[in-house]
C-alpha cells in the first residue's frame, strides 16, 4: 500500500489562507444576502470579504453554490448553538427553559428568515447536505425542548416546528423596509421574548390545531 509523501499531502490539503478566504466569502455573502437580497452582485460580496472576484469563483462555481454554502454555514451555527444549550440544560436542569430562551435569542441573530426567500428560489431542498443539516437541527432542538418539558417549564402542546417557524418569521424584514429598518434587532428580540413567554408552562389557554413538525411544514411547502 502506497503512502502519500508529505509534499503530496500538502498539495491536496487546502492552505490555511485559502480556508480563511472561503470563510470570509461565506460570511460576507450571508451579510449581503440578508441586507440586499439574492441579487447582490458577486463583486460586492468579494469587496465586503476583502478578496478579488477571481477568488470568489475559485471557491464557488456560481451564485447557487455560494448560497448553498451560506445556508450550510448558518445551519451549522444554529445547530451548534442548540447543542451548547442542551449541555447547559443538562448541567442545570432547573434552568432548562432559560437555556431554550438563550438559544432562541442567539439563533435569531443568524437571520434565517431573511435568507428563506433566497434559499427557496436557489436550492434543491432534497440535497443530501441540506437534508442532513435539517435532521441535525430538528433532533437537537427537540432534545432541548424535551429538557424544558421534563422540567415542567415548557408547555406540552408545542413542537419543534412551532419554534422554528417563529424564529424564521421574526427575522423576515417587514414589507417595504428592504431589510434596512432602523434598529431592527431591538424589535426582533422584543417580540421573540413575547413569544417565548407564551411557551412557558403552565399554559394560559389551549392552542388550536396540533404541534407543528418540520417534516409537515416541508411537505406543505412542496
Amino acid at each position: 500500500m502506497e503512502t502519500a509523501t508529505p509534499a503530496q499531502r500538502r498539495a491536496t490539503r487546502p492552505r490555511a489562507d485559502a480556508l480563511r478566504n472561503r470563510e470570509r466569502i461565506v460570511a460576507a455573502a450571508r451579510e449581503m444576502f440578508v441586507q440586499h437580497g439574492a441579487d447582490v452582485p458577486l463583486d460586492e460580496i468579494a469587496r465586503r470579504a476583502g478578496v478579488g472576484n477571481a477568488t470568489v469563483y475559485r471557491h464557488f462555481a456560481d451564485r447557487d453554490e455560494l448560497v448553498h454554502h451560506v445556508l450550510l454555514s448558518v445551519t451549522d451555527r444554529v445547530a451548534s448553538l442548540a447543542e451548547a444549550a442542551v449541555a447547559a440544560a443538562d448541567a442545570a436542569p432547573e434552568s432548562a427553559f432559560a437555556a431554550l430562551r438563550d438559544f432562541a435569542h442567539d439563533a435569531v441573530d443568524e437571520r434565517i428568515g431573511a435568507l428563506c426567500p433566497i434559499i427557496s428560489e436557489s436550492l434543491d431542498p432534497h440535497h443530501p447536505e441540506l437534508h442532513a443539516a435539517r435532521v441535525r437541527i430538528e433532533g437537537v432542538v427537540e432534545a432541548l425542548m424535551e429538557r424544558a418539558r421534563r422540567a415542567g417549564q415548557l408547555r406540552t402542546d408545542i413542537g419543534v416546528g412551532d419554534l422554528m417557524v417563529a424564529l424564521g418569521q421574526l427575522t423576515r424584514p417587514l414589507p417595504g423596509t428592504g431589510g434596512c429598518l432602523l434598529d431592527f434587532d431591538q424589535f426582533v428580540h422584543r417580540h421573540l421574548q413575547l413569544f417565548l413567554d407564551g411557551l412557558m408552562a403552565p399554559a394560559r389557554s389551549p392552542l388550536p390545531g396540533h404541534p407543528a413538525t418540520l417534516e409537515e411544514l416541508r411537505d406543505k411547502a412542496h
